[in-house]
């Protein structure tokens, strides 16, 4: 067998790169620490972290979410993803950065192994600089005047940069892996190894022992002696490949070890169902076993043997060995630094090749029908859309008990899984729909003036008129946790506006979800508009939603605190409407009723506390320390069961103080509440701008310029004067319904409604005018007259 394993060498050239690896920033800080090791086995001295991967291998992965089960793992790396733009030399900071995420894999408890290009890119570096030193020399002995004359460097064969340039690149892998305390071995092969019987065993033995001994095998192909593919052999059979490119190495290898995942790294995205670059190409996210008519190859990348097409086969006969395949980009400087570890998350990352379909359309399929029916619902009369949420109205009465059934059913699953108040959020009843139905009801009436409302009109000039009209936002992204209400609501406010709408709704809510929709899009349905309005049944990851920035123009999270923060953070391009946190506020004045203040605390903490506008911090001013009506609050809170926290200046005040608070910036989203001590209503607002989320706070006062100062002062989205802050709601103020409660500053703020879901466009009509005709020596002016906006008929 033409194999050659190579282990612990060239150490002139490990001393020469190790000041290189140590300035690309591989130092010992990126390695394993010792704390973070909960178990670890040794072999050789070598320590690395055991989790717990197995899978019995013959069948691959049928989704992305399941690759972070994958044990053993193959990583090719291409010609252009490990070579310079020049071809002559290797990227060193792209192998850097695959090198520790591999080594991350490694210690993680998993098996390894690369198919790598690049020796001839290495070989051909050093033969053009023996070429022209050697060139240079000669020149030089032969030149009167020591003058150089231009040299021409022959073509350099790639058999010999092979040979020449196998060793430096082994050596460079070995100083980059011992980093992190990881062996690397070499192995070259040739398609002849895996023809004859003996030689696929004893490379099998090979391979398995290195895996055994937790070291990385990096294997290419022998190009210094590798003899041209056979004709007519490939692709042929689980069991026949002919190894003539390190893609058809690299799947051969993934099958022969019963490989859970190939990674193939290029310097494309991944598949697309066109030549990428051109007007309409767009990246294949899965592809399946059979969709290669449908797709359009274009040329090879600038370097290696292979193109698309033949990672496509290579990828296709993989699979067929029970071999998942992922074809990512190694290339790009914003993801090359975690593709590999994303793929291994389940991260929608590249093309994944499945053999099993989904039953139903994918999210891109599912954007692009929301964006074509929300266009097609944006045209249909104001009165149309309004019998369109009426008919759901009377659907959400008419077929109450197939809705209970359902979410009982819901409710059973989660039993002994989400904590009480979750359970609340998840529970649905008689009362909770009728309260629907009325809700839908109100956004079907204010809905005849919304799409199409006419602004502002301009007479520009004479004969130049211009609008200024409400029109949809576009697809709106929704995502909510445990709250199966929030479905119909949604839908209402966006079939009102005239938005297409995606819904990703919490799998604890999934039966009541999926009825839900079925009568949305019966509802839909009257008017030829019943694909405006979809539901994301797939097992996409909500990060991989918040990435659809061609197919989402907003995105609305409804549930914790933690999910909005995540989506924030994960949303790339696409705005975020809504609030991380509701920590809302209660300043209960020297000059408050004895009479009020009981009954707004209770309604504000204990009505509903998990939800993101009930009471998390009572300020109460200092002259109220002591007095009938500071017992009052307690004993209410006491009996009420309301665990509380003392502030730093509360606590003081006590002798034996509750539990002292560890932050003033706590959303506690249960019966637990924060109490501090304030001087005046001034340092109540300080307090609250420092410590608050913008959301909700209120004062409880009789002093009406007291209670003025605070709602002028106080820079949040609701502000309130004697009552709860649970009025902060769409449906109570009369919005009908609420898509979220925005604490950001731009477009909309507060509970939004119907209002919050519409943009602007200009409308422009004039007959044959040009710009240079208002030029200085034009023959026209601007009148710029404001015109009366006419009144739409809404009976």
């Amino acid at each position: 067998m033409l194999s050659q394993v190579y282990r612990c060498g060239f150490q002139s050239f490990n001393q020469q790169l190790l000041p290189w690896v140590q300035s690309t920033g591989l130092s010992r800080s990126h390695r394993v620490q010792p704390s973070a090791i909960r178990h670890v086995r040794s072999w050789s001295n070598i320590p690395f972290i055991t989790v717990p991967l197995s899978r019995a291998h013959g069948k691959s992965f049928a989704h992305r979410s399941e690759l972070r089960h994958a044990k053993r793992i193959v990583v090719k790396l291409g010609s252009a993803v490990v070579t310079r733009g020049d071809e002559c030399g290797l990227a060193l900071g792209r192998l850097a950065s695959i090198v520790e995420q591999v080594s991350v894999l490694q210690n993680q408890g998993r098996e390894m192994m690369l198919v790598t290009s690049g020796a001839v890119a290495f070989g051909k570096q050093r033969l053009r600089h023996e070429i022209l030193l050697s060139q240079s020399v000669r020149q030089a002995l032969h030149s009167g005047q020591n003058q150089l004359k231009e040299m021409a460097i022959p073509v350099l064969e790639a058999r010999a940069c092979a040979a020449a340039g196998q060793s430096g690149l082994m050596a460079l892998y070995e100083a980059m892996f011992t980093q992190y305390s990881i062996c690397a071995a070499q192995i070259l092969v040739t398609n002849l190894d895996f023809h004859d019987e003996q030689k696929r065993r004893n490379l099998n033995g090979t391979l398995h022992e290195l895996l055994r001994m937790n070291i990385v095998p990096i294997v290419n192909t022998n190009d210094a002696v590798v003899p041209p593919a056979e004709p007519n052999s490939d692709l042929q059979g689980v069991n026949v490949i002919s190894v003539k490119d390190n893609d058809s190495l690299a799947a051969r290898l993934a099958v022969e070890m019963k490989t859970d995942l190939l990674i193939v790294l290029s310097d494309v995205e991944g598949l697309f169902d066109s030549p990428p670059g051109s007007d309409d190409a767009k990246l294949i996210d899965i592809f399946y076993p059979g969709d290669q008519q449908s797709v359009t190859f274009g040329t090879k990348s600038r370097v290696g043997m292979g193109g698309m097409e033949a990672k496509v086969k290579a990828a296709l006969w993989a699979l067929q060995g029970g071999t998942s395949v992922v074809i990512a980009n190694g290339t790009h400087p914003k993801v090359s630094g975690h593709v590999i570890t994303d793929i291994v998350e389940g991260k929608k990352v590249g093309t994944f090749f499945s053999e099993v379909k989904p039953a139903g359309p994918t999210v891109e399929q599912q954007g692009e029908m929301a964006r074509s029916g929300g266009r097609a619902l944006a045209t249909l009369e104001p009165e149309q859309r309004a019998e369109i949420i009426h008919h759901l109205a009377d659907l959400l009465t008419d077929q109450r008990d197939e809705i209970l059934l359902a979410n009982k059913k819901d409710l059973e699953e989660a039993e002994g899984r989400l904590a009480a108040p979750l359970l609340k959020r998840l529970s649905l009843s008689t009362s909770k729909l009728n309260s629907l139905a009325i809700g839908l009801r109100q956004i079907a009436a204010s809905s005849q003036e919304s799409v199409g409302r006419v602004l502002r009109r301009t007479r520009i000039a004479n004969n130049l008129e211009l609008e200024q009209v409400t029109v949809p936002i576009g697809v709106l992204l929704v995502i909510f946790e445990s709250r199966p209400d929030c479905l119909p609501q949604v839908a209402a406010l966006a079939i009102a506006s005239g938005n297409g709408l995606l819904l990703k709704g919490g799998k604890e809510a999934a039966h009541s979800n999926r009825i839900l929709h079925l009568l949305t899009q019966e509802a839909l349905s009257i008017h030829g508009v019943k694909e405006a309005v979809q539901l994301v049944n797939t097992r996409e990851e909500v990060e991989d939603l918040c990435r659809l920035d061609k197919l989402i123009d907003l995105i609305i999270p409804r549930g914790s605190s933690q999910l909005v923060r995540d989506i924030q953070k994960a949303a790339k391009g696409i705005p975020v409407m809504g609030h991380s946190e509701g920590i809302c506020h209660m300043y209960v004045d020297s000059e408050a009723s004895v009479d009020k203040i009981t009954r707004l605390v209770r309604d504000s903490k204990c009505e509903y506390p998990a939800a993101c506008n009930a009471l998390e911090t009572l300020l109460i001013h200092r002259d109220l320390l002591r007095t009938p009506l500071f017992d009052q609050i307690i004993d209410m809170l006491r009996v009420e069961q309301v665990k509380i926290h003392a502030g730093p200046k509360f606590a003081s005040y006590l002798t034996f103080s509750p539990s002292e608070v560890k932050s003033l910036r706590t959303e506690y989203g249960d019966l637990e509440i924060c109490i501090e001590v304030v001087d005046s209503v001034q340092e109540a607002i300080d307090h609250i701008h420092k410590y608050g989320s913008s959301h909700t706070d209120v004062i409880v006062t009789e002093n009406e310029k007291t209670a003025e100062f605070f709602l002028q002062h106080v820079d949040s989205a609701c502000v309130f004067w004697n009552a709860s802050t649970r009025f902060s709601d769409g449906y109570r103020f009369g919005l009908g319904a609420e898509v979220g409660i925005s604490t950001s500053r731009i477009h909309a703020r507060g509970p939004v409604g119907l209002e919050g879901l519409l943009t602007t466009k200009w409308l422009l009509r004039g007959q044959d005018h040009v710009v240079s005709d208002f030029s200085e020596h034009g023959s026209l002016k601007y009148l710029h007259e404001n015109l009366p906006i006419p009144q739409r008929n809404t009976n």
